[in-house]
């Protein structure tokens, strides 16, 4: 079944979880021309996705519509029809759009970049076409001094050990942690005290660094 066609661009809502983040084909290895994205649903709902492309001629997919049952994930097998040289180096985006089972609207997207590279050595460049968004104003103060004082100790600089911020960032992480989740129907808890699973994860990232450093103090 061929690829749908590029899509008109929608502001997605809810965050879709994709692996991997690209897709690297190489034109003299026969075995990268078959590569598999997984689709994961960790919500509580079933959700139906869709596969476009900006270039759907050069790719084929096994499924390129179907449901995911909640709590679960499935694999989409993308192929590469056209190696040729003047492929190479140009960077296609497929995107996984997704809606809320037995509705329209599209409610989440995610954008896999895909390229063709002549040989596997050149492969690992792409990886840096990806970075991580920005974190809110307090988490990046935050992040800044952790990395500030991992810097300092390999640059030999004694300190006294970890900074109120590093300490109060790390409480911080853990209460975020353990606040409930949007969608959680169990918790008492106000509305507003509701975090999103994206916002957890910055949370559980910035605690992981705050973590180093505590050690290495």
């Amino acid at each position: 079944m061929q690829i749908g066609q590029n899509p008109t661009l929608i502001d997605g809502k809810l965050p879709v979880f994709v692996f991997p983040t690209a897709l690297n084909f190489i034109s003299d290895d026969q075995s990268s021309h078959k590569q598999v994205l997984t689709v994961y649903n960790p919500y509580e709902f079933a959700l139906r996705f869709k596969v476009l492309c900006t270039a759907p001629r050069k790719y084929n997919v096994v499924e390129s519509e179907g449901t995911i049952k909640p709590h679960c994930c499935v694999d989409i097998v993308v192929r590469h029809k056209d190696i040729a040289i003047n492929n190479e180096g140009v960077k296609d985006k497929i995107r996984i759009q997704v809606t809320e089972h037995g509705q329209k609207a599209v409610i989440g997207k995610k954008d896999i970049v895909s390229v063709l590279l002549p040989t596997r050595d050149k492969s690992q460049s792409t990886e840096e076409l990806f970075e991580s968004l920005p974190p809110t104003s307090a988490m990046a103060a935050a992040t800044q001094e952790v990395q500030q004082s991992l810097v300092a100790r390999h640059g030999g600089r004694v300190t006294s050990g970890p900074s109120l911020v590093i300490v109060g960032t790390a409480v911080f992480c853990i209460i975020a942690l353990m606040l409930p989740t949007h969608g959680d129907s169990q918790s008492a808890l106000p509305q507003y005290l509701f975090l999103s699973l994206h916002q957890k994860l910055i949370a559980a990232y910035i605690l992981g660094l705050v973590t180093m450093a505590i050690l290495r103090s």
